[in-house]
């Protein structure tokens, strides 16, 4: 009799953790993959730290996970198209560089001269985060430098803009 508890729409509800979720062709992309390995394995490596001997270096993990979680949320819900002010891959790239370099670093230190497991473990994990974070910014770089050989112009196929460039060269 139209209560409010019984709804008459019987279409499925959409909760509010699988809206903030990525979505599942954003979290099947290369940059989806990424990401999510991202956030994976600076969370991992946080815990490992938080408890191991080697508890100081609880902070880059943590920096790391926050950003890529950020940055997770920013691409999945194209956050990143709304605010066209920010340099959304300039800052990708940037956070990729110093992630790898300063888990490459707190790794070799936690696997050399902690004796305990737990940093051993948080050593490797930092290892294997060192690979992906530089691989994503690799992927990065290769697509900041294409698009700047374009001319900055990224609705353009590069073979139509050579096309266009002989063309008014034979004129």
């Amino acid at each position: 009799m139209g209560d409010i508890e019984a709804p008459e729409s019987n279409r499925p509800r959409q909760t509010v953790l699988l809206s903030v979720l990525p979505s599942k062709e954003f979290a099947t992309s290369r940059k989806g993959m990424l990401l999510i390995a991202e956030v994976v394995l600076s969370f991992v490596s946080f815990v490992c730290f938080a408890a191991s001997t080697a508890a100081a270096f609880v902070t880059v993990p943590l920096l790391e996970f926050l950003a890529a979680l950020f940055l997770l949320f920013a691409y999945s819900t194209k956050f990143n198209e709304r605010f066209k002010g920010f340099l959304w891959p300039l800052m990708d790239f940037m956070r990729c560089v110093t992630a790898s370099i300063i888990f490459f670093i707190i790794s070799i230190i936690a696997v050399s001269k902690y004796g305990d497991g737990s940093s051993k473990a948080a050593g490797i994990f930092g290892f294997i985060a060192t690979i992906v974070f530089a691989l994503d910014f690799y992927l990065i770089f290769n697509e900041l430098a294409s698009f700047l050989k374009q001319g900055g112009e990224s609705n353009e196929e590069p073979s139509r803009q050579q096309d266009e460039f002989s063309d008014s060269d034979s004129d």
